[in-house]
C-alpha cells in the first residue's frame, strides 16, 4: 500500500504536545494524531481488513480508527510527515505475506555431538561423586 493512496483517507488532529518547549509548548497545537478509519474505507480488500484487524488489533480503537500520533517535532507540519509514514509503514508490513516456515530435520552430525555431549556431563557428574569401595 502506497503512501499516496492512504493519504486523502487520513483524517489529522492537532493537540499540545507535551514534554520540553517552554512557554511554546502551552500555546501551539505540534502534536498531530493521523487516523484512518479501516472499517468504512473501499480502500481495503474484505481480506486485507480482516488482516489488519488482526495483526493491528492493539492499535485500532472501538470506532475502527487506525491511529498514529506522533509529537517527535517541533513543527506541525513534521510531525504531520512522520504520522503519515509511521501509519503507511504499519498498514504496509501488515498486509506483508509472511513466508513459512521450512521445517528441517537436524542434521546427523549435531545429534552424535549432542549425544557426545550428554555423555561428557554424565561423566562429570560421575566423578564428582565419592568413591566407595562396598557400593560395585
Amino acid at each position: 500500500m502506497q503512501t499516496a493512496s492512504l493519504l486523502p483517507h487520513i483524517r489529522f488532529q492537532t493537540t499540545r504536545s507535551g514534554g520540553k518547549g517552554g512557554q511554546n509548548v502551552n500555546k501551539v497545537e505540534t502534536a498531530v494524531i493521523a487516523s484512518l478509519n479501516i472499517e468504512a474505507e473501499s480502500l481495503f480488500t474484505e481480506e486485507q481488513r480482516a488482516l489488519l484487524l488482526e495483526k493491528l488489533g492493539n492499535r485500532i480503537n472501538s470506532e475502527g480508527e487506525l491511529q498514529v500520533k506522533s509529537q517527535v517535532h517541533r513543527s506541525q507540519q513534521a510531525n504531520k510527515e512522520e504520522a503519515i509514514e509511521v501509519l503507511s509503514r504499519l498498514v504496509q508490513r501488515a498486509l506483508e505475506k509472511k513466508r513459512p516456515r521450512i521445517t528441517t530435520q537436524v542434521s546427523l552430525a549435531s545429534r552424535a555431538k549432542r549425544i557426545q555431549q550428554k555423555r561428557i556431563q554424565s561423566e562429570r557428574k560421575m566423578n564428582r561423586k565419592k568413591y566407595r569401595p562396598d557400593s560395585e
